[in-house]
């Protein structure tokens, strides 16, 4: 078999037809999927995506679909239950295969990048479908050449409006170039880097003047972007002054911008993706996998590119008796409350729930206590509102001060049971029995030291390749250098506490930013001010912006904004 061909024979045949979604994905931020194309993906029996966007559609494919194989398939495609193609296929092979799974009745999404009406492979893989009889349907996205200049800060029109014209620099004719040469319209041309100096001289010749403004955007709407401010007649000069050219990279697709509104003195002042607090900061997250989603989110809504390592793994209890009879006990009746010290916590109750056929409303009648706004939202989400979170400090101290003493009067039973992890401090525990209440302290969970993360991750980590890394706890520090060595000293370190700080530098690191208050999303706000601060010092300084991965010795240092 023809490895660069895909088995369209794994596609049963069913007399009925199926339906294909012709579907745009932007060009590159997956914030940018409309709301359509993120139905039609969650409806796709079979999805085949560009290489280029298929980790934009591919988080929003439905789990738990017949999976056809194909010879181009990949493990994490077949686990998501979806089809994907990953290598280049000639187009009559794409237009075969996408043929063929709607011949089978199934519903194919076929995903391109920018919008599928701008695509010229598109167009004819939806006349091969209409010449056939499948129908079909489009799902406009974003197209590059609009959305590269928005996020560069360049744009394309002004109140008096503009000639806009675009034009594809890999098959542009002479008599194309002349035209747009003529022009004093914005041009918005789609090259690479290696060509795209070509394209300038095209146009100078063709009758522009050398000093137009020109930008050059490339990895637009990405973590990656970054944009160039010149002229035509200076921008060859500029990517060899900055060793931009030659490179391996000089394949990699841009978007230019000529005419005035690509000036950089404009693009300065509405330049903002790029000049997000922590844009392309590649920050490590050193939490469980269950845990990190929310900050990681935030993370990247500064623009930063977060990596989360595991370092602590949860495994159930050695003996889960005690667990198994304390949720008997929490059913019938020998507790006043419940405290949930972590989202682990929540997450060993509800599976122990689960596994007996219980669900929320077996804490009817029940106080529920919770330490901090992430175990809070652990519980909302399994159907549990707590009756107590602590008001001030979120934490086990925080929560003593908010917690009544035990009064026979008002409190029909004295016992509370605290499902916790084996290595949780006794803070909560004395504190409550000194309030006057039992207390039944149940190992719910383990923690132990994760797997080293992979070789790549670790050389990151300490040869400084990472420009930040957030602690969230003492044991963070600890397992992380455990299991991956001490962070690089350009490295900004972030902690979430003094406690967690003070281990921090026992371990021989600086610590960079403390965080306000004992939360997350505190933590990262904190490391956010502290970049844009780093930023602003530098501009006002008249110097390039540089993360801080970039100071190392040896680092290939580039400008971010």
């Amino acid at each position: 078999m023809n490895p660069t061909r895909p088995n369209t024979s794994a596609f049963p045949a069913v007399a009925v037809h199926g339906h294909v979604t012709f579907l745009g994905a932007g060009p590159g931020d997956p914030g940018l999927l409309t709301l359509r194309a993120v139905e039609a993906l969650a409806a796709a029996d079979v999805l085949i995506a560009e290489p280029e966007v298929l980790e934009v559609v591919r988080t929003h494919a439905r789990a738990g679909v017949d999976t056809p194989q194909l010879t181009v398939a990949d493990d994490l495609s077949a686990a998501a239950g979806v089809a994907v193609i990953r290598t280049p296929l000639a187009l009559n092979d794409v237009a075969n295969l996408v043929m063929e799974a709607a011949r089978s009745g199934r519903r194919v999404v076929r995903a391109v990048t920018g919008d599928p009406g701008l695509d010229g492979n598109a167009a004819e893989e939806m006349l091969a479908c209409a010449t056939e009889g499948i129908p079909f349907e489009v799902v406009p996205g974003v197209a590059t050449a609009v959305g590269v200049p928005a996020y560069a800060g360049v744009p394309l029109s002004g109140k008096l409006g503009a000639d806009v014209r675009f034009v594809d620099a890999r098959n542009a004719s002479a008599r194309c170039w002349s035209e747009v040469g003529a022009s004093n319209g914005i041009l918005v041309v789609s090259a690479t880097l290696e060509t795209v100096s070509a394209a300038a001289a095209e146009l100078v010749g063709a009758g522009r003047k050398a000093d137009t403004p020109l930008t050059v955007t490339v990895a637009g709407t990405t973590t990656r972007q970054r944009t160039w401010s010149a002229t035509l007649g200076t921008i060859a000069q500029v990517f060899k002054q900055g060793k931009i050219l030659p490179s391996p990279e000089g394949s990699r697709p841009v978007i230019a911008v000529v005419g005035e509104h690509g000036a950089a003195a404009r693009r300065e002042e509405l330049s903002w993706f790029e000049s997000k607090p922590l844009f392309g900061w590649r920050v490590l997250v050193p939490r469980t996998k269950e845990q990190s989603a929310s900050l990681s989110d935030q993370l990247r809504s500064y623009g930063a590119v977060p990596h989360e390592v595991p370092t602590i793994a949860v495994e159930p209890p050695r003996t889960p008796q005690q667990m198994e009879r304390a949720v008997k006990g929490l059913v019938t009746g020998r507790y006043e409350w419940i405290a949930f010290t972590s989202v682990n916590a929540v997450k060993a109750v509800r599976e122990k729930f689960e596994e007996y056929g219980l669900d929320a409303r077996a804490f009817a009648g029940i106080k529920v206590a919770a330490v901090g706004e992430q175990t809070a939202a652990a519980l909302v989400e399994f159907g549990v509102k707590p009756d107590l979170v602590p008001s001030g400090e979120q934490s086990a101290a925080g929560l003593l001060e908010d917690w009544p003493p035990y009064d026979p009067v008002f409190d029909p039973i004295d016992r509370v049971f605290l499902p916790r992890a084996d290595i949780a401090t006794e803070t909560l525990v004395a504190g409550l029995i000194e309030l006057g209440w039992e207390v039944d302290d149940v190992t719910a969970y383990r923690t132990v030291r994760a797997s080293p993360p992979p070789q790549d991750t670790r050389e990151a980590i300490k040869g400084g390749g990472f420009d930040a890394v957030l602690f969230t706890s003492s044991s963070t520090v600890r397992n992380l250098v455990g299991i991956a060595g001490k962070p690089h000293n350009v490295t900004v370190i972030a902690c979430i506490g003094p406690a967690t700080a003070k281990t921090a530098e026992e371990h021989g690191l600086r610590v960079d930013v403390l965080s306000p208050e004992p939360s997350v999303g505190k933590l990262a706000e904190a490391l956010a001010e502290y970049g844009a601060a780093r930023r602003e010092a530098a501009k006002e300084a008249g110097e390039n912006v540089y993360r801080p991965s970039e100071r190392r010795p040896g680092a290939r240092r580039r400008r971010t904004t």
